[in-house]
């Protein structure tokens, strides 16, 4: 029958738990009990049973009351229905890592997505050995992505906020300076002029030669030299590691109050000095973003809770 006829019989959810009461109990007062409602109400929805099965289904023999061959039958099949309304209706508990079977597919840019697949990797094979991990470039413009489904999350400096998006910060960060050992900025006191006057590698995805640094050395009347702007972090540290340009990479930003940055992992791996730049620059803050309707999802709960670990360098989140 189409669920718009106006015809169609109501259906009452509060009925089938009631008639599982009732046939349970083999009481009124019992059954109101159970209910928690009073005996002369649970007689009225006994009274309602009746009409819509067109059975009396509890009838008094003495002192008590025997079910009906149709409240038999029914007996079985009325308790089933009852579980099924309250797994149906009940919050959805926290899935299981171990029995997890998902891809996710991250949005991040290179060096987060270095920094998070070694760690996620490590999680996974002790938490969730079925999940896959998919990682994206920044190549998708991400509120739409996210909205349609073809990245599950994103994660680094999210500067774009669509209405529904949600956004949760995850680490502060300083920007430092990734010099290979020996270079000219490691001998001495390290100035902005000493600073300005080395030979930058610059990191844009869309081949822009200036950004936050610029602005505070301009501030200082000075000014650096880009020559050669590559599209992702990895490979201006592989540069920074092979030459004497200058490469910038994010660092905890206090290290009296923060754990070490899992963002500086590559530039250690390289053999990559890092030091402090002597100007005024904007905190890097990483955080990641999802679509809602994964908020309440257990799967995807696990994933975020698994990024806040890596990049917060939980211990647990560690090779070893």
């Amino acid at each position: 029958m189409n669920s718009t006829d106006p015809t169609a019989p109501v259906i009452d959810a509060n009925l089938a738990v009631a008639l599982d009461a009732l046939l349970a109990e083999q009481s009124v007062t019992r059954a109101a009990a159970r209910m928690h409602t009073s005996p002369a109400a649970m007689s009225r929805t006994l009274g309602r049973l009746r009409r819509l099965l067109q059975d009396p289904l509890l009838v008094r023999a003495g002192q008590t009351m025997v079910p009906t061959p149709r409240a038999l039958a029914l007996r079985d099949e009325a308790a089933t229905v009852v579980r099924r309304l309250g797994a149906l209706l009940t919050p959805a508990t926290g899935v299981d890592p171990a029995t997890l079977r998902s891809t996710f597919s991250l949005q991040t840019a290179d060096l987060v997505g270095a920094a998070l697949a070694a760690g996620l990797l490590t999680l996974a094979g002790q938490e969730a050995p079925g999940v896959s991990l998919r990682f994206r470039a920044e190549e998708l413009e991400a509120g739409p992505a996210l909205r349609d489904g073809r990245v599950d999350l994103e994660v680094g400096a999210i500067d774009h906020v669509d209405p529904e998006t949600r956004v949760e910060e995850l680490v502060t960060l300083r920007m430092t300076a990734a010099v290979r050992p020996g270079h000219p900025l490691t001998e001495g006191p390290l100035t902005a002029a000493r600073f300005a006057a080395a030979e930058h590698v610059g990191v844009s995805r869309r081949g822009r030669f200036d950004g936050p640094v610029d602005a505070a050395l301009a501030e200082h009347s000075l000014s650096r030299r880009v020559s050669v702007v590559l599209p992702g972090h990895l490979a201006a540290l592989s540069l920074a590691a092979r030459t004497d340009v200058v490469a910038l990479v994010p660092a905890a930003r206090d290290e009296a109050d923060f754990s070490p940055s899992p963002l500086t992992e590559q530039a250690r791996v390289l053999g990559l000095r890092l030091l402090d730049i002597p100007l005024p620059l904007p905190p890097v803050t990483i955080g990641m973003a999802w679509h809602p309707r994964h908020t309440a999802d257990g799967a995807h709960h696990w994933l975020r809770a698994a990024v806040r670990r890596v990049l917060r360098a939980e211990p647990s989140a560690r090779r070893g």
